[in-house]
């Protein structure tokens, strides 16, 4: 299998596990607020398919995002709540199918491109196959958004390693989207997936170091939890710098989360 076989097959996996979320919601169901401030289940079902059909327009033509992307930018940090206020008027049913219908146009585009093909976005331009992967981690993250609203624990499973990924690769895009300097002293990630195995990225013989379950570092880049509320290790400046910044998704820098428990608790 290739490698945009095995991506648009984890995409497609993480895709049906949040699908399964919100097929029998009731109408109060869609809108239970989840953790993002002001936003409900609906909205994160809307924010998934409006990007959807931005992903489609740059993977068909790469061009005509191009154009289009300098004035989604000019609105700022409030494009997102605007776009979610704006699909508030449609119907549970038919957020449902627009996210169902964006999600297969997007995978069909997906399936035509070569890994290397690069593509446009909202911040730096990808490859496709970071470009899949990206849909699959706000997948993943949108869809945490939605099982905390539900009061659900989902199971942690193997695709996590793509969100890890994404997330160990922006360190230097976490300083840079903040004004800072990317740090010269790189960061080792030590992990370990939900089936017991290791993962690492970065330098074997780096002095920082991050290390623990595979689950709480990719809630903590997609900045679903706090630092605080989850069991890694931190070791190092520069590593401790990192993580309270981490975030493996494009754009400005994200709110932070919010804490779950106290220090001593």
């Amino acid at each position: 299998m290739g490698l945009m076989d095995e991506l648009l097959a984890d995409l497609r996996a993480e895709t049906a596990e949040f699908d399964t979320m919100i097929e029998g919601l009731g109408p109060d169901e869609w809108e239970l607020p989840t953790p993002a401030e002001g936003w409900a289940i609906r909205d994160q079902v809307g924010h998934l398919a409006w990007f959807d059909d931005a992903a489609t327009v740059s993977a068909t033509d790469p061009e005509a995002f191009r154009v289009a992307k300098p004035a989604f930018l000019a609105r700022g940090g409030s494009a997102v709540d605007e776009l979610a206020a704006a699909s508030r008027g449609l119907s549970a049913d038919q957020l449902r199918e627009w996210f169902r219908g964006a999600r297969a146009h997007a995978l069909e585009a997906f399936a035509r491109l070569d890994a290397g093909a690069r593509l446009p976005w909202y911040g730096p331009e990808m490859s496709a196959a970071s470009f899949v992967t990206a849909r699959l981690m706000e997948t993943w993250a949108h869809g945490q958004d939605v099982a905390d609203a539900l009061g659900v624990t989902r199971v942690p499973t193997a695709r996590l390693r793509h969100v890890a990924t994404l997330g160990a690769r922006a360190l230097p895009y976490n300083f840079t989207v903040r004004g800072l300097e990317a740090p010269s002293c790189p960061v080792r990630v030590e992990l370990t997936m939900p089936d017991g195995s290791p993962w690492e990225a970065g330098p074997p013989d780096a002095a920082d170091v991050v290390r623990g379950p595979m689950i709480d570092f990719c809630l903590l880049v997609v900045r679903r939890r706090h630092l605080d509320d989850t069991s890694l290790l931190v070791h190092g400046e520069t590593a401790r710098t990192w993580t309270a910044i981490a975030q493996a998704f494009a754009g400005p820098p994200g709110t932070d989360p919010a804490r779950v428990r106290t220090s001593s608790g």
